[in-house]
């Protein structure tokens, strides 16, 4: 491993954490209590469910237009000021759509959003790999994960609270955006790398990225097709094997307690390891396995309905630590302009095999929930599997 691809040693900056992990609890907590807020909103006016749909897809579309160019941003604005532009832009939008009943407006301001949201899942990451202690950086990156996952709870628990009727739920949505604002004030100034100011960025610094970490980028694939895409699916799939509405609808309960309880145990473990990047590699060929031997099990689901619980569990916590341990390895190799480079390419990788996940599995189940679903499931792992494993015999990290 040739010197520049090794990470400085650092103690960290316990006020950056702090800052980043404010600004992104609050305002995730606001971004996820405002989408469901504007699909009710859209039934309301008696908006087809075609287009609320589309409404929903507007954010993915920002955050995939985003996210190839996330680095040339930061390159040209600097970190500070592009996490500026990603916590105050779902602010304006919120206020938009407080504001206005125009319908193409709202299009427009959830694209921004959108977008917003794909500069901060890169950034917000990356700021953690800059801000933690080197020797503790997968336990933070496992923290930072786990309170991602509880937003997702925060938000809607809070629209349930407030009512959707009148103002005071975007009104609420609006005071949780500005105090994330307010902690994004005190992220501290990242420390100039020498090396980011010859960093490729845009399309160019995405190849170069995938070059450099193709292994990593396969896991984040692998991570994103199990923890991301299997969730989207789930209840089409409980529903193919029999399972009522409201049991099928809890799959995805029980694949994003998998997720949300293993980030933090993945990260302390991959931090304990003496050759951490050795120790990253094996956790991810265990993580892989046990993914595989999961996906084995499904077609016993047919006869032994209650598997369906513990293997939805053992592949959403599969999926979430193979993205932790690509985002920490990422952390601990790469600075500055190349780890925004790189992180942003980890986002693609992962959301795309969420993409290939739910465009290949939607079919399936209908198809043939019971043998062609698991088959496709067995064969990613496998094919993972194979490949992490020829990696690590040959030394090449």
């Amino acid at each position: 491993m040739s010197g520049a691809t090794v990470r400085r040693t650092s103690a960290g900056s316990p006020m950056g954490l702090l800052s980043v992990f404010g600004s992104t609890l609050f305002q995730l907590s606001g971004v996820f209590m405002l989408s469901p807020l504007m699909l009710v909103l859209l039934k309301e006016r008696e908006v087809s469910t075609t287009v609320a749909g589309l409404f929903a897809a507007t954010t993915w579309l920002g955050i995939f237009i985003v996210t190839p160019f996330a680095s040339a941003l930061t390159k040209r604005w600097g970190q500070r000021t592009t996490m500026w532009f990603a916590s105050a832009a779902p602010l304006l939008a919120a206020i938009g759509f407080l504001t206005t009943d125009v319908l193409w407006l709202w299009f427009a301001l959830e694209l921004l959003a959108g977008v917003a949201g794909g500069l901060r899942w890169v950034l917000a990451e990356a700021f953690i790999a800059e801000f933690a202690p080197s020797d503790r950086l997968g336990r933070y990156i496992g923290i930072y994960a786990t309170m991602v996952g509880a937003t997702f709870i925060i938000g809607p628990t809070l629209l349930a609270w407030v009512g959707s009727g009148g103002h005071a739920a975007l009104g609420l949505v609006i005071a949780l955006l500005c105090i994330g604002l307010a902690w994004t004030a005190l992220i501290p100034v990242v420390p100039p790398h020498a090396e980011s100011a010859h960093a490729r960025v845009g399309l160019a610094g995405l190849w170069q990225a995938v070059r450099s970490h193709p292994i990593i980028m396969l896991a984040g694939f692998i991570g994103g097709f199990f923890e991301l895409g299997l969730a989207s699916i789930l209840p089409l799939y409980g529903l193919a094997i029999g399972l009522g509405a409201v049991a099928a609808a809890l799959l995805i309960s029980v694949s994003g307690l998998g997720s949300t309880l293993i980030a933090i145990p993945v990260g302390i473990v991959a931090d304990r390891f003496t050759d951490k990047v050795r120790g990253r590699r094996t956790l991810m060929v265990v993580c892989v396995a046990i993914a595989l031997l999961a996906a084995c099990g499904l077609p016993l689901v047919a006869q032994l309905q209650w598997l369906a619980w513990p293997i939805v569990f053992v592949l959403g916590a599969a999926g979430s630590s193979l993205y932790t341990l690509s985002m920490t390895d990422i952390g601990a190799r790469e600075q500055g302009i190349t780890l925004v480079n790189s992180t942003a390419v980890l986002v693609l990788n992962y959301t795309l095999g969420g993409l290939v996940a739910s465009a290949l599995s939607g079919a399936l189940i209908d198809w043939s929930p019971n043998t062609g679903f698991p088959l496709v499931l067995i064969s990613v792992a496998a094919i993972g599997l194979v490949a992490l494993l020829r990696t690590r015999r040959s030394g090449a990290f």
